[in-house]
């Protein structure tokens, strides 16, 4: 009888092994990494479409500055339909010439100077613009991977809360427990449950918004790079040198300094010369017009629009330095939350994880042999989740930071000189 069962479970044994060795092998999901996400943000984005169509429209408006005036057709026609000897075209004089607008004061070459540095600042807004979009698709990364995060974290608490009824009903059924411990595990069980639907519903949300940005659809992420926090060391004094928040402020100065230069060039009046060819119709005979024309600034000289420039150029002066303070404030605080963070997360992923876990190992096998109460059981599990739950928070707190800390610190694609 016993060789009959061993060859029977030899049987079973042997193929079992054959269909696990015939079964298809189970394809994993493909993992979408940050720097994909990022590659694929930044092929096709209106972000960063509307950075290019603004800088094109900067170097068209570069053109169109240098364009110098456009010459006039003069045509016009004297002593006519009057009376005497003016009556009817016998006396006319007709006048057919060419005008030629003459500027003065540099007005050419300080448009010119001003579409450069609007180009400039276009040029800084692009970059600012590819910036941010890595910062949007950086932080609905971190978000996406937290929901995923957040979602095994509530499987993981349904297995083991209907692992502790499971474990309540037996309890009772022996008699060893109150029907209360059944009852109040059911409802740990319930409450368990709605948090995995609330996980998931916040997952999809995620990851459909990280797909708007990159363009396709979303799986699974990278939940190493998740886990990857950085010894960030002591905190270094925080510079805004260089940055495109530095560099984008003095774009700002260079354009409203350009039309300072401007406005004042627009005082010098301009000269429009002509030359004409009059036919006298009394006579039948031509003659030469040549004319000179000169605006008289009586009432708008142009000085009140030099002193507007002026002080929008002060205006952007000081907002240049207000710019900087803020920048080196946010880098200092941004540091602080990032090493914070930091901290954090390995704490709740090292010592505090290891001794929650042994906590509930400990407390599950008590409280199947009768020595801890259920009580005790279901504190140590909610401690357990409490401190992935905060692991989960940190790591995001911590990644979140860095993203920003790396918009802030983000170099001028041209260095500019800001110690102005």
């Amino acid at each position: 009888m016993h060789r009959i069962l061993a060859a029977i479970v030899a049987a079973g044994a042997c193929a079992s092994s054959l269909q696990a060795q015939t079964r298809p092998p189970v394809l994993a999901e493909p993992v979408l990494t940050l720097a994909e996400a990022l590659d694929r943000a930044g092929a096709s984005s209106p972000f960063q479409d509307a950075a290019s169509a603004g800088v094109r429209a900067a170097e068209a408006q570069r053109r169109v500055a240098a364009l110098r005036p456009n010459p006039s057709i003069v045509a016009e026609t004297e002593n006519v339909a009057g009376s005497g000897i003016y009556r009817g075209l016998r006396s006319s004089e007709t006048t057919l010439g060419l005008a030629l607008p003459l500027e003065r004061g540099g007005k050419r070459q300080a448009r010119m100077a001003l579409a450069d540095a609007q180009i400039g600042r276009a040029g800084i807004a692009a970059a600012i613009a590819r910036a941010d979009l890595r910062l949007r698709v950086t932080q609905a990364y971190v978000v996406g991977v937290t929901a995923q995060r957040r979602v095994a974290v509530a499987r993981d608490q349904i297995g083991i809360a209907a692992e502790v009824l499971r474990a309540a009903k037996v309890r009772v059924q022996a008699g060893r427990a109150s029907p209360l411990e059944e009852q109040r595990a059911d409802v740990a069980r319930l409450a368990a449950e709605g948090v995995l639907e609330r996980a998931d519903r916040s997952a999809a949300v995620a990851g459909t918004n990280l797909a708007r940005l990159i363009g396709m659809p979303v799986g699974a992420l990278d939940d190493s790079w998740f886990q990857l926090v950085d010894a960030l060391g002591p905190l270094q004094p925080s510079r805004s040198t260089g940055t495109l928040i530095a560099a984008a402020a003095r774009a700002d100065l260079d354009t409203a300094t350009a039309q300072v230069r401007l406005a004042r060039s627009q005082r010098v009046p301009d000269l429009t010369l002509s030359a004409s060819a009059r036919r006298l119709e009394q006579t039948n005979d031509t003659a030469a017009v040549f004319g000179v024309s000169i605006p008289l600034t009586v009432f708008n000289g142009g000085r009140s629009a030099v002193v507007v420039a002026d002080a929008q150029r002060d205006q952007s002066d000081a907002l240049r330095r207000v710019a900087l303070l803020d920048a080196e404030q946010d880098i200092a605080t941004t540091q602080a939350e990032a090493a914070n963070a930091a901290t954090t997360a390995r704490n709740a992923t090292g010592p505090a994880l290891t001794a929650a876990v042994e906590a509930v190992r400990i407390a599950r096998i008590g409280y199947r042999e009768g020595k801890f109460g259920q009580l005790d059981l279901l504190d140590a599990e909610r401690t357990l989740l409490d401190t992935r739950t905060a692991a989960i928070d940190a790591l995001a707190a911590y990644h979140d930071a860095r993203a920003r800390l790396e918009r802030l610190t983000a170099e001028a694609p041209i260095a500019k000189d800001t110690d102005r």
